[in-house]
């Protein structure tokens, strides 16, 4: 099979326009020679790619088949590319890390700090996701590392304990509930909420699970960090559902009181998770090591749970 780069980046712009015109528009090429591509590739493989019509292309079984191989052949030659260029600007490697919400703002920011004063050369990209795109996204090679929280499918992946990081409920210090040790969600979603902007992992592991019991939790206001929110339903806002380590931190200089979510979605723990930690470049195991062993990895989380 001798398909070339631009093949497939022909091929996907013709199915993302849906004409073999435009597509060959998108690629800066005539539509003869878009179209000769195309055959040529068809004539290669023995199957169709595209059924045409009057109306445009739509691509077959086999076409789709090939659309998701080019996709992740084209983005793993934009990794090549930018990793390769970093060696230019003096860097020596770069590290592509997703993680949900509660490992980006309560577990992470110190970890990854020390890591990079400590490696100067090692750059990282790093980005919000919910666990279940994270998984996706190690399983198609699009990132090298992923924090999720291990109620996520993680068949096929090599997963190690990274955090103990059960939800809670969180409410004004005087609200009715304050004195309960454990609620459920379904009996405290007629209650007004403060939560995280629309876009957030937690943000949306939360409303799933709320449509799962057929609510629709009604937000006052929605904020960027827990200590914002935190902050809100001590004015007596609303009431609020966030990572432990931030209610027990909170509570300390705020009027709220925390409350153990029962739910079994609650009860959860984060764990770092890799396609092969054998086929990570040098620079990506390292990091790998420092999240779970280096600096105070092993130091006590807030609740009092001893951290891998």
């Amino acid at each position: 099979m001798r398909f070339d780069l631009t093949d497939l980046r022909l091929f996907l712009n013709v199915h993302e326009a849906g004409t073999i015109t435009a597509g060959a528009q998108r690629s800066h090429m005539t539509l003869a020679s878009a179209s000769e591509r195309i055959r040529g590739m068809e004539e290669l493989l023995g199957v169709a790619l595209l059924k045409r019509d009057r109306r445009g292309v739509e691509v077959t079984a086999a076409g789709r088949t090939l659309v998701q191989h080019a996709r992740i052949v084209l983005q793993q030659m934009d990794r090549l590319r930018g990793d390769l260029g970093q060696y230019g600007r003096g860097l020596k490697g770069q590290v592509r890390l997703l993680c949900n919400t509660a490992a980006l703002s309560e577990h992470l920011p110190e970890i990854l700090g020390r890591f990079l004063r400590s490696n100067p050369q090692i750059s990282l990209n790093l980005e919000e996701k919910l666990s279940y795109e994270i998984v996706d996204a190690l399983r198609q090679g699009l990132c090298d590392l992923g924090i999720v929280s291990d109620a996520t499918d993680l068949q096929g992946l090599q997963v190690f304990p990274f955090r103990h990081d059960p939800l809670d409920l969180v409410v004004p210090r005087e609200h009715p509930l304050a004195g309960s040790r454990g609620i459920g969600l379904a009996e405290v979603s007629h209650y007004d909420f403060v939560g995280l902007v629309e876009g957030s992992a937690l943000q949306d592991h939360v409303a799933h699970h709320a449509r799962r019991l057929g609510k629709r939790l009604n937000y006052r206001v929605q904020l960027r960090s827990f200590e914002s929110i935190c902050r809100m339903v001590g004015e007596g806002i609303g009431v609020a559902i966030v990572p432990r380590t931030a209610a027990i931190r909170c509570a300390r200089s705020m009027p709220i009181k925390r409350i153990a979510l029962s739910d079994a979605w609650a009860a959860r723990s984060l764990v770092l998770c890799v396609r092969s930690l054998d086929e990570l470049p040098a620079h990506a195991r390292l990091l790998v090591q420092h999240i779970l062993h280096g600096g105070d990895a092993a130091a006590s989380t807030d609740d009092g749970a001893q951290a891998p």
